[in-house]
């Protein structure tokens, strides 16, 4: 009986800690700037999926590794685990000096309301071609869903993000859980939340883009300062790792 509770108690664990994991500055600080190309906050509800998806996948199969060969696997990855946050800390520059590309190259999105037969429609316009944003469609207004659709550069980004940083933690339970599909259901459970608190956190993160939207100068100062945020956290995070600072206090 015991040990069945301890099971639930990991698979509840595993939902929470998903819940929370996606609230990382790091992962915020990443969708954000992924965010700023929209300006639809339900359309970005899928950019968020995508990440948690890419976030989920490495986590997942490294997770299964772990169950199976418990701490000797564990063991490896915990060696190498600062390389892979110092890689993070790379891509979140790149993310931001990218926005701050897109702002001087006139690429980042904007919003123009037109009157039709039908009544009011908000229409994306943008320099760049559909073939580069082809996930970017027209929309009856600022919170209208759409159809689903898959991001590619949010799925790898939350593969990097996966099996660096925080996730660490939700790994070194897993020796610790003697039943295999105990904590198979806890990696299962962990991604679940991953994705549906990424997802809501993107909704919220996009809706002062959507308020900027049809405000160029506004537009943006509100994408700046999410490329500027970027940059700035990449830089502390890599000067930490690699310089033993504490800019970080988290």
């Amino acid at each position: 009986m015991t040990t069945e509770y301890g099971a639930i108690a990991a698979i509840i664990l595993g939902l929470i800690l998903g819940l929370k994991h996606a609230t990382d500055a790091d992962h915020v600080v990443a969708v954000t700037t992924m965010v700023s190309e929209f300006k639809n906050p339900l359309r970005s509800l899928w950019v968020g999926a995508s990440w948690g998806l890419g976030h989920t996948t490495p986590l997942f199969i490294l997770g299964i590794i772990i169950l199976m060969f418990k701490e000797a696997v564990l063991d490896r990855y915990e060696a190498v685990a600062p390389v892979l946050e110092f890689g993070v800390a790379i891509m979140l520059v790149f993310l931001g000096l990218q926005v701050f590309w897109n702002l001087k190259k006139g690429r980042l999105l904007h919003t123009h309301q037109h009157d039709h037969d039908e009544g009011p429609h908000l229409h994306i316009h943008g320099t760049h071609s559909p073939e580069e944003a082809p996930e970017v469609e027209k929309t009856h207004g600022k919170f209208f869903i759409g159809k689903p659709f898959f991001r590619m550069k949010s799925f790898v980004i939350g593969i990097i993000h996966g099996l660096a940083g925080s996730a660490a933690v939700m790994l070194v339970l897993l020796p610790t859980i003697e039943s295999f599909i105990a904590g198979l259901l806890y990696l299962i459970l962990f991604g679940i939340g991953t994705i549906v608190s990424m997802s809501i956190i993107t909704i919220i993160i996009s809706v002062p883009f959507a308020m900027s939207g049809n405000n160029m100068k506004l537009n943006n100062a509100v994408n700046s300062v999410a490329g500027l945020a970027s940059i700035l956290f990449g830089l502390a995070l890599g000067s930490d790792l690699a310089l033993g600072t504490t800019i970080i206090p988290f």
